[in-house]
């Protein structure tokens, strides 16, 4: 991560030093969710979602570079093991697993293009920047996207983001029968297309997506090869208060097919049952507020 941020800055200054007019940016707020949901999977249920960049904008704001941090805390996420005894619970706590967690995010957009890197921590006690070959609680991810709005009016996008440090080992769970399986890095990937379209007399947007991962990963277990695991509409209205901040109410459902069933597209239970890609249908609410 600390590389991938060198590099980006290097390049934000060689294409900024040919520009004039080059402003100041940022941008602040937070979300408060009924379900923390993360390209098809469930990854906690009420949450907390601050979220502040800061960075320049440049020729009209067709170049900028932004550099952030991103953070989620759910109503469960006090406790930072999995599995604390529980007498409640036949000794064992399912609602433990999730934990805070906070993400260090970098990008540069050039005329559409978008060249990224996020390092994802868990508080769980694992080393904040984990090493190329080291299945820690980090992972560090790249991510290279094009959006087509800035060339036409149409809202369409697409992203390709790989894990490229940290906790990514496709011998994870194999490794539980045979530890003496070497570490052998998944490269997982998720490829996205989406598009987004507002109707701005009435500030209404209506999002969907498509995402997948294109061989044998963790968003499949490290099972599997190709799989379509996230399937995505989102409709959000926003409310601008006096310029001062905006409001925004929204929803989001989606649908994993990789390995869908009748007995897992609803699952009751909460905590390790409806972790990941084991819960097939999801959905939350939220409001945000940005300023």
């Amino acid at each position: 991560m600390k590389k991938v941020l060198v590099t980006l800055t290097a390049l934000v200054a060689v294409v900024l030093s040919a520009k004039a007019g080059v402003d100041f940016a940022y941008d602040a707020g937070a979300e408060i969710v009924s379900a923390y949901i993360w390209r098809g999977q469930y990854n906690g249920g009420m949450s907390f979602q601050p979220d502040v960049e800061i960075g320049f904008d440049a020729a009209d704001e067709k170049i900028q570079f932004r550099i952030g941090a991103w953070g989620s805390v759910g109503a469960s996420d006090w406790k930072f093991r999995k599995g604390l005894p529980n007498p409640d619970a036949d000794g064992y706590n399912p609602n433990t697993y999730f934990v805070p967690e906070v993400d260090l995010e970098a990008s540069l957009q050039l005329w559409g293009l978008t060249l990224g890197a996020t390092h994802y921590y868990y508080f769980g006690g694992t080393p904040f920047f984990s090493g190329l070959e080291d299945d820690g609680g980090s992972q560090t991810e790249v991510q290279i996207g094009y959006n087509f709005g800035t060339l036409t009016k149409a809202g369409l996008y697409f992203n390709w983001y790989t894990m490229v440090a940290g906790d990514d080992d496709k011998n994870k769970y194999l490794r539980e029968d045979d530890p003496t399986l070497p570490y052998e890095r998944a490269w997982s990937s998720y490829i996205e297309i989406g598009y987004d379209h507002t109707f701005e007399s009435i500030d209404l947007t209506i999002g969907a997506v498509v995402g997948m991962t294109p061989w044998k990963s963790f968003y499949t277990d490290y099972e599997g090869g190709f799989a379509v695991n996230n399937i995505a509409l989102r409709i959000g209205k926003t409310w601008n208060i006096n310029d001062v901040c905006d409001i925004e109410l929204f929803g989001l459902g989606s649908i994993n097919t990789y390995g869908i069933n009748k007995d897992n597209c609803f699952v009751s239970e909460a905590g390790d049952y409806k972790l990941g890609g084991v819960q097939k249908l999801n959905g939350t609410i939220g409001l945000g507020f940005w300023f």
